[in-house]
């Protein structure tokens, strides 16, 4: 099956800055991936790269089987950048019509009042940009991405604007666009968003990945609190060691009230990971 998006060895400089240091990644059809690590990492430039806005210096990128940047490419990216600006007088329905002249999409009505229904939107199809909140207009930033049926949707920074109600909509968003087969790049500072919406996690680190894998992967055992008639206790093991230790304790005459499994968080890895990095 041809990834939605693949890397390898993919290298970029600007001079004698190294942004990219031969980086594999693959983004499965249906799968989102989540795109970690402080600024300067080179999240931007990969993202760039398979826009299409960014050469790499070596290696290559493909998007469903095309090469990166080439005409086939692009029509199958949906792209909202962190920093978006839509003019404000333009009412949502105005702003799709827009972007389907720009994406060469045949969708016409049709598809306008799929994608405003898809996010929530359909009640504020006449209203004008700047009369939307942040949430709404991240919502109508998604539909946008989502004109011309992409197979892939690169995503930067998009809940970070929000408040966790908007946060849940737009992960809601995602779960749905997954479910369709969509395949989504998301590339944000919010770990925990992360952790709760993605299949797997890459983390970079000075323009190479260090770490990645599905969020239970990355998590690491940290061991058993045990809490007793002599207080809590910490003991070293995984879940399976549990019966073994409540039995133990109880055949030691110990009055057992509570067991807690201890995990590593995505934010602990993630903090492991990058080291003293800022973001």
């Amino acid at each position: 099956m041809t990834a939605a998006l693949s890397a390898r060895a993919l290298e970029k400089r600007y001079g004698s800055t190294t942004a990219l240091a031969g980086v594999d990644l693959d983004v499965g059809e249906g799968e989102l991936v989540g795109l970690l690590g402080p600024n300067g990492a080179g999240k931007s430039t990969l993202v760039k790269i398979a826009c299409g806005l960014v050469r790499p210096t070596r290696g290559h990128a493909e998007v469903c089987g095309a090469r990166a940047g080439s005409l086939e490419a692009r029509k199958r990216i949906g792209y909202l950048a962190e920093l978006f600006r839509f003019p404000g007088w333009y009412s949502a329905d105005e702003l799709l019509a827009l972007h389907q002249q720009l994406a060469g999409s045949t969708g016409d009505e049709a598809e306008r009042v799929e994608l405003l229904d898809l996010v929530g939107l359909s009640e504020a199809r006449e209203r004008r940009v700047e009369e939307m909140s942040k949430g709404m207009q991240q919502r109508l930033g998604i539909a946008q991405a989502l004109v011309g049926a992409p197979l892939l949707l690169l995503l930067d920074e998009p809940t970070s604007a929000l408040d966790p109600v908007g946060r849940r909509t737009v992960r809601l968003l995602l779960e749905e666009l997954r479910q369709r087969g969509i395949s989504v790049l998301l590339n944000s500072h919010l770990l925990s968003e992360i952790e709760l919406v993605c299949d797997r996690v890459v983390i970079l680190l000075r323009g190479e990945v260090v770490s990645e894998g599905s969020p239970a992967e990355l998590s690491r055992p940290r061991g058993i609190e045990i809490e007793t008639d002599e207080g809590a206790r910490l003991f070293d093991g995984v879940r399976e060691d549990v019966p073994r230790l409540v039995a133990e304790l109880v055949q030691a005459g110990r009055q057992v009230y509570g067991v807690r499994v201890l995990t590593s968080t995505l934010e602990d890895t993630y903090l492991e990971a990058v080291g003293g990095e800022t973001s």
